[in-house]
């Protein structure tokens, strides 16, 4: 009996043994770092998050693992930094996320498949990578759930996905990014590309409904049903143009080029829609390089330069012209962008840490408090330093620029 209670206590102890090993293991990675000037900008960055975070679910200060698309965002740089590098903190790092979020049987317990919310999938994007190395079944069980989801996901009447089951007959901008480079990735991957077609409609739609003909610039959101308090009564459009939003949609872009093969009917079709896009922000970019919260409305009063959007827009520019879906010269829209973040939004602190200001924490349209898409609304959304809708598309920029 002493003997059986005894082994009972020793399995118990071993197995919280074995789990409280795995949550360290990036952490004991991150400790080890040290942020040098030495490094390029994607590596200070990254090990400054490590520093700060030392766990990844840590980041956007969360005290719990979450499944969450900003930590996707983040995950997603550090596999590019861990291909370009091979550092094996950086691997440790995405995968410590990972086996913080996912069960051994492949659930994921803070997502919920019955929302029907498509920020879920971005978490998945970096997924991919962790199972290919792995070839662990939870990793791909997981997925399988998140693919599962776009299976009864509402969508409007033209069969573009809305942004959540609480934003019925929405898209927003936001919401291709969220969805499309994970889909793409998944039937690239698994389904042999037979929903290329599907992926290229949420793009169809978006530019159907959402594209200003005046500046080319795209609104924020569309609400087909136009019952909403922000949409317009003709167009179901929201009032402004927001630089994050048009970010995500530029980012949704060049990654789903990644994964659609060239040959694909749709692919000239996704590069115009990117070179349209481009060519509409350029115009907007200001001489510091970076670009306007209010995207077309300058130095109007309360309007600051922002830092998500121009990170976001440097790496699709600079990955853009890199793959050819842009013309060369927006390697240096890029750089000019990504020097202008350098020089006016990045502090480093005396320990070498990396650190990015203004950088807007969140905007939306709807909801409770009710977010009404005027310009009032955005200019005066809060800022959050080191906001991960800015560092990981800054770590992503550097990288594609090299610096």
């Amino acid at each position: 009996m002493k003997n059986s209670f005894l082994q009972k206590t020793l399995l118990a102890v071993f197995a919280i043994m074995l789990l409280t090993n795995c949550k360290s293991q990036s952490a004991k990675s991150s400790a080890n770092l040290e942020v040098s000037d030495k490094l390029k900008w994607s590596e200070r960055l990254a090990q400054t998050l490590m520093k700060k975070h030392p766990n990844a679910y840590q980041i956007d200060e969360k005290k719990e693992p979450k499944w969450d698309y900003v930590h996707g965002l983040v995950m997603s740089s550090f596999e590019q930094l861990y291909k370009k590098t091979n550092n094996q903190a950086y691997f440790d790092y995405i995968k410590g996320y990972y086996d913080s979020t996912i069960n051994e049987d492949g659930s994921i317990p803070s997502y919920k498949l019955e929302n029907y919310n498509i920020d879920m999938l971005a978490a998945g994007n970096a997924l991919f990578f962790i199972y290919d190395k792995t070839k662990e079944d939870k990793y791909l069980k997981a997925l399988q759930t998140l693919r599962s989801q776009l299976e009864k996901h509402p969508r409007t009447s033209e069969g573009g996905f809305w942004h959540k089951k609480v934003y019925p007959n929405q898209m927003w901008l936001d919401g291709l990014y969220m969805g499309s480079p994970f889909y793409a990735q998944y039937t690239s991957k698994f389904e042999n590309g037979k929903n290329f077609d599907d992926i290229a409609k949420q793009f169809e739609v978006i530019q159907k409904h959402l594209v200003d003909p005046k500046t080319g610039l795209l609104y924020h959101g569309w609400d087909e049903s136009k019952q909403m308090g922000w949409a317009n009564k003709e167009t179901g459009t929201s009032p402004n143009f927001w630089s994050r939003s048009l970010g995500w949609y530029a980012m949704a872009l060049v990654e789903v080029l990644d994964f659609m093969p060239e040959n694909h009917p749709k692919h000239k079709e996704l590069v115009a829609y990117f070179n349209q896009l481009a060519d509409a922000l350029k115009k907007q970019q200001h001489s510091s390089g970076l670009w306007y919260q209010v995207t077309d409305q300058g130095d109007r009063k309360g309007n600051y330069l922002e830092a998500s959007g121009s990170a976001m827009f440097a790496y699709s520019f600079a990955k853009g012209a890199n793959k050819g879906y842009l013309p060369k010269e927006y390697k240096k829209v890029a750089e000019k962008a990504f020097d202008g973040m350098t020089k006016n939004l990045v502090k480093v602190t005396p320990e070498g840490y990396v650190i990015i200001t203004e950088a807007c924490a969140v905007a939306g349209l709807g909801g409770n408090p009710y977010r009404d898409g005027s310009y009032e609304y955005y200019i005066n959304e809060r800022k959050q330093d080191n906001d991960p809708k800015a560092t990981g598309p800054f770590i992503l920029a550097a990288l594609e620029l090299n610096k």
